[in-house]
C-alpha cells in the first residue's frame, strides 16, 4: 500500500512537471550563456562574469521537492558537485522559489537546509526570488541543470540524468548526463548529448 501511494505520487508529481511550458525566451545550447547578478545566502553579490574562463554549473534547486530530495539523501548531487569542483568547476545552486510560497526558504535557512543539513558543497547558493535568472534560461523543474563552457557558451541543458523518478533506487542505473556533458567538455569535445527534457518539480515562479 505504501509503494502503491508513493508510486502515485512519484508519477503524479513528474507529469506535473512534464507539462510545464517553456518559457519563450529560452537560450538555445550552443548560444552564449545569459548574464546575470543575484545574492548569495550571505548577501553577497554574485555575478556569472565573475568566473568567466572556467566551466560553470547552475543547479536550480529547492529542498521542499521530492525530486531534490532523491539526489541529495542520496548524496548523488553531493558527489557531482566534489568531482565538479576537483576539475575547478564553478558550481551554482540557484533558488527561484518566490517569496510567500510555502516551499521558500529564507537565505540563512536555505544555507542551513543544503550545507549543514545535507553536505552540499557549491561554490555558492544563489536567491533568485524574482525569478530573473530562471526565467532567463527557461529554468522549470528542480532540478534543472545547466552546463557553461569557458568562452561563456551553455554546452549541456536539462535534466540531471535519465532516470525520471523520485526514487533514489534509480540512481545508481542512471546516464548522469551532467557528468557527461563535464567530461567532453572539459576534454575538449563537443558534448555528446547537450540537451534532455528536465524533471522534477515545477519552479514556484513569482506570478506577479
Amino acid at each position: 500500500m505504501r509503494w502503491t501511494r508513493r508510486l502515485t505520487l512519484t508519477t503524479t508529481l513528474a507529469a506535473a512537471a512534464l507539462a510545464i511550458p517553456l518559457h519563450a525566451a529560452a537560450v538555445a545550447v550552443g548560444e552564449a550563456a545569459p548574464a546575470f547578478e543575484l545574492k548569495d545566502t550571505q548577501g553577497k553579490t554574485v555575478k556569472l562574469s565573475d568566473f568567466k574562463g572556467k566551466h560553470v554549473v547552475l543547479e536550480w534547486t529547492n529542498p521542499g521537492c521530492p525530486f531534490v530530495v532523491k539526489h541529495y539523501g542520496a548524496k548523488n548531487m553531493q558527489a557531482l558537485q566534489k568531482d565538479a569542483k576537483a576539475k575547478d568547476v564553478v558550481w551554482l545552486s540557484i533558488n527561484s522559489t518566490a517569496r510567500g510560497h510555502h516551499d521558500h526558504l529564507a537565505p540563512t535557512a536555505l544555507q542551513d537546509k543544503l550545507v549543514k543539513d545535507w553536505g552540499a558543497t557549491p561554490t555558492a547558493v544563489l536567491m533568485d526570488e524574482a525569478g530573473t535568472a530562471g526565467k532567463a534560461y527557461a529554468a522549470r523543474t528542480t532540478p534543472h541543470m545547466y552546463v557553461i563552457d569557458p568562452a561563456g557558451k551553455l554546452v549541456y541543458a536539462g535534466g540531471i540524468d535519465d532516470k525520471r523518478s523520485a526514487n533514489p533506487a534509480d540512481i545508481p542505473g542512471a546516464k548522469n548526463f551532467v557528468r557527461a556533458a563535464l567530461a567532453d567538455s572539459l576534454a575538449g569535445k563537443p558534448v555528446a548529448t547537450p540537451s534532455t527534457p528536465p524533471y522534477g518539480c515545477s519552479i514556484k515562479y513569482d506570478a506577479s
